[in-house]
């Protein structure tokens, strides 16, 4: 498991397996096996306001660090990792500098919005 699914298990919890459709289970009854169309919805995790609920977020500035972010989750957010946070996410030359830790912030917010998130607009750019 990456860093990235680390990060979004903690934030979405639970409600990122609602999404997880059970394998189907034939019966050998014709009628009952028949393929049905369900619509099923996908939950939306309002990513601020689980983050925000989280003990310790008021004492962190996860909105702009990764590094708090990461604190605050309880994923380590030593340098090797936020490194290879960067390599997931697409970026080979991660230096930990501060310009690169606002861009791998940013860029983790984006995958949690195309993951089912809702994330305010100002984290996203």
């Amino acid at each position: 498991m990456g860093i990235f699914s680390s990060i979004k298990n903690a934030i979405f919890g639970r409600e990122a397996k609602a999404n997880e459709v059970p394998a189907d289970t034939k019966t050998g009854n014709a009628w009952a096996d028949a393929p049905v169309t369900q619509s099923r919805a996908t939950p939306v995790v309002d990513v601020e306001n689980s983050l925000d609920s989280m003990p310790g977020a008021d004492r962190l500035n996860w909105r702009t660090s990764i590094v708090d972010l990461m604190k605050l989750i309880g994923v380590d957010s030593s340098y090797e990792n936020r490194k290879a946070l960067a390599t997931e996410l697409g970026r080979e030359d991660y230096s930990g500098s501060a310009e690169d830790n606002l861009w791998l912030h940013k860029r983790a917010m984006r995958e949690l919005s195309a993951n089912g998130g809702k994330v305010p607009p100002e984290y996203l750019d």
